[in-house]
This record gives C-alpha cells, sequence and structure tokens, in this order.
C-alpha cells in the first residue's frame, strides 16, 4: 500500500473560508487604517457642513357647502373617478401661485451668503456666540473680507439687467459700515451706496435696508429669474395629509437659514389661504349671477302657476283634495322639485363640463330616474277623477316653484354673503415654527455610522481585490503542486539592513543611490547571524549538500523569473553561512545589467566580471575576499558592458568557470532574471545545479511554471526552488515553519 505525498491542486470554483478569514486577520492593521480614515472624515463631514433646518405648518381643509340648495357636491357625483380633495389642495399648496406669492413675500429670489474662509469658515461662523445682539465677529487671521459671525445684510430691492440674472455679484462693505460697492462678475464695479438709500448705475438698482458686518467684509448676491426659483421652491415645499380624508395637511420646508425657512413656510401657508378665499369668492360670485339670472324665470313660473290656481278655484268653487290626491301629491312634488334642482344644476354644469365628463353622466343618470319615478307617478294620477287631476296639477306646479324660487332665493344671499367675506374652507391650525436646536440634517450619528461601515466595506472590498489581481503564491505547497520541489523557505527579516534595502528597491528591482549606503557591509549572516532567515538558508546548505553529490560540477547558478525576488540576497547570505562551515566559496555577480551584489557587500561595482570577459582585467584582480567572512570571496559586476549576453556566450566564460570551479568547493553564481533577458539560461548550462528563486505574494504559478519552461527550453534542469521573503499568515504557515531559538540572556 502506497502513500500518497503530493498535495492535490484545489478546486478553482471552491471558497476557502479560513483562508479569505486569514486574508482579512493579515491585512487588519490596513483594514483598521481605512476605516479609521472614512470614520475621521465621516465625524469631519458632521461637524463642518452646514446644518439644514426644517420647517413645519399645519393647515385644515374644511367641507365645503353645497352649490344649489338639496343637492350634493360635486365630486360625489362623480363615482370616485376625480381626484380626492387632499390631492388637490396638495397641487394648490404647491402651484406656482402660491409658492410665487410666498417668493415675492420673503425676496427669495435675491440670494446673500457671506463669503466664508475655506472649509473651516462655516463652522467658525456657526460657533460664534455674540455677547450683544448687533455683535460681529473679529477677523481671524486679518482676513477681514471673510465674514467670521453675526454678519446681516437686509436687500429690499434688487434690479439688475438679464445678463446678470443668476451671475455671482460682491458686496463689499466699506471703510464706514454704513457704505457698501456693489462689483460685477469679473470684480468690476457697478454701483456704491448708503445704507437705506437706493442707489443706482450700470443698469443696477440696490437698496440696502441694513448692515452689519466688518470693513471690507464681502458678500456674494445673487439675483435669480422669478420663474426658476418658484420652480426650485415647489419642489422643496412638502405637504401630504395626515390621516386619511382627515383634511389637515402637514407642510414642511427645510433649508440652511432657519429664520428664512420659518417666514417662507409661514408665507406659503397665508398665501394659500389668501387664495383659497379668492376662489370660494370668485366661485361664490359665478354662482350668484347664475342664480339671479334664473331668478326671473322662476318667478314667472311661481305668478303663472298661482294664476292657474285662482282661476280654477273660481270656476271648480274650492273643491277639495281627497287623502289618495294629498298622498300622490306630495310625492309628486318631491320628485318634481329635485327634477328641476336637478335641471338648474344641469345647467350650470353646461358651463364647466363636457356632456362626456362622469359627474355630468352621472347627473343625468339621477334625472333619468326621477323622471322614471314621475312617469310612475302619473300613471296613478290617471286613475283619480278629471276634478282631481286637475286640482293634484295645478296644485302641484304651485308648490314646486314656490320652494324653487324659495330655494334660489336663500342661495342668493348665502352666496352674496360668501362672495363679500374673507373666510374660506381652509385654515392655519398651526403656524410655521423651526427647532432651531435640532437640525434635521446632517444626522450626524448616522453619517459617522454609514461612514465608518462604508470605510470598513471598501477596505475589505479593496483587501479582497488585491487578493484577486495579485494572486501570488503564499503556500509552498502550491509550488510543489508544479512538480518543482521547495529546498528552503526563508522567512522574510526584520532586520534593518534589508528594510532599507526593501525602501531604496523601486518597481524595476533597481536600489536607488542612498548616501553613505555603499560605505557598509549588508551581509545579514554576518550582522544578524541569529535572525530567522539565516537559519532557513543553513538549512538550505545542508540541503545543497546532498542534493550536488550527483551534479556534474561544484557551480550552482541561482536565477529567479524577475527582478525584486531576492536572488542576490539569497546568493550573498549562502555564500556567507557556507563560508562559515569552513569551506572555501566564491560568489559571482554574473547580471552584468543590474547587479547589486557590490551594494550588499558595501563595495564599488568596477573591476569585476564584464572586465574579465571583456579581457581588461585579470581574474585574480577580480577576485577579493569578503570582509568579516572567513573563506568567502566575491566577483562584482563590473562596469555595464553593452553586449552582456554575447560576453556569457564567448568560450571565455566557460574557461572561467573551469578554473573557479578547480580553486573553490564552491561557486555561486547570481543570474539575472530568466524571464527578462537569457543571460541566465546561458549561465545555467555551465552549471551543475540551477535553483530558482521565488518571492512570497509576488509570482504567480503561471509565471514560475513559464520559468520552469524557458530552462527546459535551453536544456536546463531546474533542481528546485527557494521559496524568500516568507510572510506569517494567520492561516497558520510561516511556510514550513522556523521559530527564534536562541539563548535566554544571563
Amino acid at each position: 500500500m502506497s502513500k500518497e505525498t503530493g498535495a492535490s491542486p484545489k478546486d478553482e470554483d471552491e471558497i476557502d473560508l479560513r483562508e479569505l478569514l486569514g486574508t482579512l486577520i493579515d491585512r487588519k492593521w490596513w483594514i483598521i487604517g481605512i476605516t479609521a480614515v472614512f470614520f475621521v472624515a465621516s465625524v469631519a463631514y458632521a461637524l463642518l457642513a452646514t446644518p439644514i433646518y426644517q420647517a413645519r405648518s399645519m393647515v385644515q381643509v374644511e367641507s365645503k357647502a353645497p352649490t344649489i340648495p338639496g343637492l350634493p357636491d360635486l365630486s360625489s357625483l362623480g363615482g370616485g373617478v376625480t381626484s380626492t380633495a387632499a390631492t388637490t389642495e396638495v397641487a394648490l399648496i404647491t402651484s406656482r401661485t402660491v409658492i410665487g406669492g410666498a417668493v415675492d413675500t420673503t425676496r427669495a429670489d435675491v440670494i446673500v451668503e457671506p463669503a466664508r474662509f475655506p472649509l473651516i469658515g462655516g463652522f467658525l461662523a456657526r460657533r460664534f456666540s455674540p455677547e450683544t445682539p448687533d455683535q460681529v465677529a473679529s477677523p481671524w487671521f486679518g482676513l477681514s473680507r471673510y465674514g467670521w459671525g453675526g454678519e446681516h445684510v437686509e436687500i429690499v430691492g434688487l434690479e439688475v439687467p438679464s445678463v446678470l440674472e443668476g451671475q455671482p455679484l460682491t458686496l463689499r462693505v466699506g471703510d464706514d459700515a454704513s457704505r457698501f460697492s456693489l462689483l460685477g462678475p469679473d470684480d468690476e464695479l457697478l454701483v456704491e451706496g448708503t445704507v437705506g438709500a437706493d442707489a443706482e448705475g450700470g443698469g443696477v438698482r440696490l437698496q440696502v435696508a441694513a448692515l452689519r458686518a466688518n470693513p471690507g467684509t464681502r458678500f456674494e448676491v445673487t439675483k435669480l429669474r422669478r420663474l426658476d426659483v418658484v420652480a426650485g421652491y415647489q419642489q422643496d415645499v412638502n405637504a401630504s395629509e395626515q390621516g386619511r380624508e382627515s383634511g389637515i395637511l402637514q407642510l414642511a420646508f427645510e433649508h440652511p437659514d432657519p429664520q428664512f425657512a420659518e417666514a417662507f413656510l409661514q408665507a406659503v401657508a397665508a398665501a394659500y389661504v389668501r387664495q383659497n378665499v379668492e376662489r370660494n369668492s370668485a366661485e361664490a360670485g359665478a354662482q350668484l349671477e347664475f342664480v339671479r339670472e334664473q331668478l326671473p324665470t322662476v318667478r314667472l313660473q311661481v305668478e303663472a302657476a298661482q294664476k292657474a290656481m285662482n282661476e280654477y278655484q273660481t270656476r271648480a268653487n274650492s273643491v277639495d283634495i281627497t287623502m289618495q290626491t294629498q298622498g300622490l301629491l306630495q310625492q309628486e312634488v318631491a320628485v318634481e322639485t329635485s327634477i328641476q334642482q336637478l335641471r338648474l344644476q344641469q345647467a350650470e354644469m353646461d358651463r364647466s363640463f363636457t356632456r362626456e365628463h362622469p359627474a355630468y353622466r352621472a347627473l343625468l343618470k339621477q334625472i333619468g330616474e326621477l323622471e322614471a319615478r314621475k312617469a310612475g307617478f302619473q300613471k296613478q294620477v290617471g286613475q283619480l277623477p278629471d276634478t282631481q287631476q286637475e286640482l293634484l296639477t295645478l296644485t302641484r306646479d304651485l308648490q314646486v316653484s314656490n320652494e324653487l324660487y324659495t330655494g334660489l332665493l336663500n342661495q342668493a344671499q348665502q352666496l352674496d354673503v360668501a362672495r363679500a367675506g374673507t373666510v374660506g374652507n381652509v385654515r392655519i391650525v398651526d403656524p410655521a415654527v423651526v427647532d432651531t436646536q435640532r437640525p434635521v440634517k446632517p444626522r450626524k450619528s448616522l453619517i459617522v455610522l454609514i461612514g465608518t461601515l462604508l470605510g470598513g466595506f471598501l477596505s475589505v472590498a479593496l483587501v479582497f481585490l488585491q487578493k484577486l489581481l495579485n494572486p501570488g503564491i503564499e503556500d509552498p505547497a502550491q509550488i510543489e503542486e508544479l512538480g518543482l520541489p521547495v529546498y528552503a523557505a526563508i522567512p522574510l527579516s526584520q532586520a534593518r539592513d534589508l528594510l532599507i534595502m526593501d525602501r531604496l528597491r523601486n518597481r524595476k528591482g533597481r536600489v536607488r543611490r542612498d548616501p553613505g549606503f555603499d560605505k557598509r557591509q549588508h551581509l545579514l549572516a554576518v550582522n544578524a547571524p541569529a535572525d530567522l532567515a539565516i537559519e532557513a538558508i543553513r538549512s538550505l546548505r545542508t540541503s545543497l549538500h546532498f542534493a550536488m553529490l550527483e551534479a556534474k560540477n561544484n557551480i550552482l547558478a541561482i536565477s529567479g523569473p524577475r527582478p525584486a525576488v531576492g536572488k542576490t540576497f539569497v546568493s550573498a547570505n549562502l555564500a556567507a553561512v557556507i563560508a562559515q562551515a569552513g569551506q572555501r566559496v566564491l560568489v559571482i555577480d554574473a547580471d552584468m545589467r543590474k547587479g547589486t551584489l557590490h551594494k550588499v557587500l558595501g563595495v564599488p561595482h568596477a573591476q569585476g566580471l564584464s572586465d574579465v570577459l571583456g579581457g581588461k582585467l585579470d581574474v585574480a584582480a577580480a577576485i577579493r575576499p569578503a570582509d568579516g567572512v572567513e573563506n568567502m570571496h566575491y566577483m562584482v559586476r563590473g562596469d555595464i558592458p553593452p553586449n552582456p549576453s554575447e560576453l556569457l556566450m564567448h568560450p571565455r566564460f566557460g574557461q572561467l568557470l573551469e578554473t573557479l570551479s578547480a580553486q573553490y568547493d564552491l561557486v555561486i553564481v547570481d543570474t539575472p532574471p530568466i524571464l527578462a533577458v537569457t543571460d541566465a539560461a546561458v549561465i545555467a548550462r555551465h552549471a551543475g545545479s540551477s535553483l530558482l528563486v521565488t518571492r512570497f505574494g509576488v509570482n504567480q504559478p503561471k509565471e514560475i511554471l513559464l520559468t520552469k519552461k524557458r530552462f527546459e527550453q535551453n536544456g536546463v534542469q531546474v533542481k528546485g526552488v527557494i521559496f524568500n521573503a516568507v510572510e506569517k499568515r494567520a492561516t497558520g504557515y510561516y511556510s514550513y515553519g522556523y521559530y527564534e531559538y536562541k539563548a535566554d540572556k544571563a
């Protein structure tokens, strides 16, 4: 029974919750930092944002009296098809007539705002507490052009040419606080004047009733088109019914200035009541005119009926109506009266509705029903004696005419009173009021909460996005799944030398110049021999001892897929720990383009490999001993040649390696990255062993596979991988596990 040692690859569609949680824990400080930034920003916004205050008012809409006596209102004839009274009143409240009246009353088409210091000016002005009612805050930092609190301007009249409508003008207070000047959009002088007097000039007419500000303070004055202002406030005024069919309307209006919000909403309510009174008066006047037109006709009907009755009584000698006839008379009079009233209503509706209107059709239906009842009564009347029939008809006509005439007279009096009256069916229940202690916006606690949650959400999303866009290998098992053994996993060192190197390294892998950096040795094996990274390299030394037993020579080529993976760090420190074990080691910087071995050793890069291969320098002169490490020698890159690949492909390079191989126990060659240039493949063909350095979280699986394939295409077999700069992760691996193990201080 065989035991499977290889790790099975993960299903790409599988979601590893443990890995996701570990990713969040590993980036916890990044998440906390971004969330803290959003928290601070939301707190700053909540404190600096201009507060918005809400004015509230309540009005009551009462039911209207019927237009014609004895009839219901027209809305009941529509069968529920027309809009409700509340919807109609809400539309009236937000109409141009009502809102426009409020705009004219409050002069809302003129916007006046003091200039504030950017960002914090409004906050400081709101925090200013005057000791006297007319006190103005002193300028901060000597900036008198800004308002710092307590400023006030009341403009009672402003007329500008059409080209200046909507353009911000500047009102500048003079040295004498009672004088001012108005500047145009380009700071050109338009008009000068004093408080309380009309000022004209440049097509502008301005009257300032009150002015309170420091000399030199500037205000932004804008004259808006009335239609635009009215349209804007139509959207801002909110009206809604409190409860179904209650007739109570709640009005609300929001604005940064609480005094203006209260005054404007009160003006809206007053304009609404005023137009309601005017509307009711106009309706009453129209109905009164109609009623007065009908009175002469109905009066003639009464006189004709009275005359006919008198003639009949004279001729018939006062015949009495029987009980049966009396009952039919009462019913027929009621029906006929209703029909006559509906006919009057129809005549009035002809002036306002078409015959297809639902209310008009409902009225015709009622008339038809009453006519049918009337026809039934007439059949019963036809069975009575002739004298009773004639008496009933005359009596009915007289009573119907009298009732209709009396009703029209009463209605005329009521309509005359309503037309002349000043009371409508709308009244203000609660005047407009603003709670200045509790602005409705911004809701500070909610903003801070949402801002903090948004920061947390975005930071987590950025962590996952970064993980998705940069799926670098973070587990050595992923490398082994690619068919490459991991010889060592080197933890990320926190030593100062490496941190400096990391900070100075740019995206392309080149180390930027740092004053004093080239003058010191930065071998971690010498400066911090107990570092966990050096312990991992010692483990690599042991693994290489057995791995190179069957190699064709003692030359080790170390390469990588891309720059900045740590090839030079591994090469130099591996050479140091092997030399410390008593073996003679030579490390060669074969990256003649961007090699950095001289940076690590703190020596110049001149007189190195390129000079030897170019025939400018003897081999013995290019090899130098490393300071502080016995048995370790090095050869830097030399001056950058124009043709590095051609120098490496020259037979002189192979002869050089054969010569050095015989002089040392181990020759380590630091090569350029294989995916950048072909130099690494040329060098690796001369080496008995080749190792690949990959960096934690940087190199991707496809990148490593391509690197392996590139070497194999050149006839080079990569023995294994060195996993460099491994960071501790919350998922539990520190690569294969390296723990600090050193003696305690005595």
